[in-house]
């Protein structure tokens, strides 16, 4: 056997080898066992369909940037074009008026579950109660208004859902 005299009469099969080194895969999770909670074939990071909910356990999931983009079809633009000019609207500063408690205001108004008429007001057609940032009422009155709009289903005189409407 001779000494090889350079680099290039080395018969080593890590030297004939120009392919860099792979890296290393990142490491499974530990085998709990056990009949529940385990890790099993079929499981899927243990939050039932949803699948893992983040963290850094094994895959990493695509970024908005990283997503593969496919061509936008003509709906799909004018959908996006029609998003853009409402947070446009929205920035301009659409100054709406400040709305008013209706009881607060009116002291005539008198908040009872006999009075159907006045209960529908604030009640959707699907027959839930509007909340307070839509209907504008005072918190006071909103209390009191669901107190009433509750006793009124009780003995049916407002509907539970659309379809006793």
């Amino acid at each position: 056997m001779t000494a090889p005299d350079g680099p290039g009469d080395r018969n080593d099969a890590a030297a004939t080898n120009t392919s860099p080194p792979s890296p290393p895969s990142p490491p499974s999770p530990p085998d709990r066992g056990g009949e529940r909670g385990g890790a099993r074939s079929d499981d899927r990071g243990g939050y039932g369909r949803g699948g893992d909910r983040g963290g850094d356990r094994g895959e990493r999931r695509f970024e908005r940037s990283d997503r593969p983009r496919a061509p936008m079809t003509v709906k799909a633009r004018l959908r996006a074009a029609a998003r853009k000019k409402a947070r446009k609207g929205k920035k301009k500063g659409m100054f709406q008026r400040r709305k008013v408690c209706r009881f607060c205001a009116d002291k005539g108004a008198v908040l009872d579950y006999k009075e159907v008429k006045t209960l529908r007001l604030f009640i959707s057609e699907t027959g839930k109660m509007t909340p307070r940032r839509i209907s504008g009422t005072c918190a006071k009155h909103q209390r009191k208004l669901a107190t009433e709009i509750k006793r009124a289903r009780h003995i049916a005189l407002l509907p539970y859902a659309p379809s006793h409407m």
